[in-house]
């Protein structure tokens, strides 16, 4: 069905998807972690979850104000009741999504009809759950989804295609397409956004990962990655979904009693002089994805270990 050549990208990308798998092994073999840091860091992932997918959309509560709805039953004065609805909704589909995680290993059709149902809740309420039966335009976006009567199918397939992987792609890849084949289907007339980030995210738990976390500072690299998919390059999507994974396996493996990788920001480990190369360089390697780091609010964060460990792959290659 899908024409997909990944190829070069997994030649280019071949470190960075061993170095996901090696994490996601070593948070296996260390669960159970300690149950208050496991619970610390579901409630906190959660709310930066909500706050940036809404935000990717539109919402223009702030990660504060998120927490406040969610978690103190504030209404915030000046936001719209759809902006509260949305806050609430989606962690609703996010308590809905670690429910179902662990029931099967194979996506399904009626799981993401679910999460859309959450999502669009007292919002919409008649196309809740429910695939589009209209045409739909998206703008700033360099396509036209298809047209009504074909949705019900091409999301049937795209959902085989991932159980069955025809092209035995790995667990990020596989991520990365699903994501954008399902953003160019755009099966809902509202909530594609939200219910692909969440199904996305359904898949990669599955697998054993933690939820990737698209962040609203990338909303314009976002974007541009999925119109570059739409022209058949996945690099630059496929990137920002390592990117995000990568961030949340990091969370995570901090909390393990015996880690000992402490990350920092490259301006610092530059000023340290913890590094042999300059700041300009270290991050163009972290936007790459060519070292361990990981952005937030902004700012790139790696450690010495990273970095030397970089060194050293550079070393033996010669």
């Amino acid at each position: 069905m899908w024409k997909i050549d990944v190829l070069d990208i997994r030649e280019e990308m071949k470190d960075t998807f061993q170095r996901l798998q090696l994490k996601k092994e070593k948070l296996q073999k260390g669960r159970p972690l300690p149950q208050m840091a496991l619970n610390k860091i579901k409630e906190s992932l959660s709310i930066e979850w909500t706050y940036n997918s809404n935000s990717i959309e539109g919402n223009t509560l702030s990660l504060r104000e998120t927490q406040m709805v969610l978690q103190e039953g504030i209404t915030i004065k000046g936001k719209s009741l759809r902006e509260h609805f949305e806050v609430h909704n989606h962690n609703k589909a996010i308590e809905h999504l670690y429910a179902i995680v662990a029931n099967s290993s194979k996506l399904k059709c009626a799981d993401i009809l679910i999460l859309h149902g959450y999502v669009m809740r007292s919002i919409e309420d008649d196309f809740a759950g429910r695939l589009r039966y209209g045409a739909v335009r998206i703008s700033g976006a360099n396509f036209v989804p298809p047209a009504a009567h074909k949705v019900s199918k091409l999301i049937d397939e795209l959902v085989d295609f991932v159980n069955q992987n025809p092209l035995k792609l790995n667990d990020i890849e596989m991520a990365t397409v699903f994501h954008h084949k399902f953003v160019w289907i755009h099966p809902f007339f509202d909530g594609n956004g939200r219910t692909v980030r969440l199904a996305m995210n359904l898949f990669l738990m599955k697998k054993g990962y933690p939820p990737a976390i698209i962040l609203k500072d990338d909303r314009k690299k976002y974007y541009d990655a999925l119109n570059q998919a739409n022209n058949g390059n996945y690099q630059k999507l496929m990137l920002l979904m390592s990117q995000a994974l990568e961030r949340s396996l990091n969370i995570y493996l901090s909390a393990m009693p015996d880690n000992t990788t402490d990350f920092d920001s490259i301006q610092n480990l530059v000023n340290e002089e913890k590094t042999p190369y300059g700041q300009e360089y270290i991050s163009l390697l972290a936007r790459r994805g060519k070292i361990d780091a990981y952005k937030e609010a902004g700012v790139w964060y790696t450690s010495e270990e990273a970095i030397h460990s970089y060194v050293n792959k550079r070393k033996r290659k010669r």
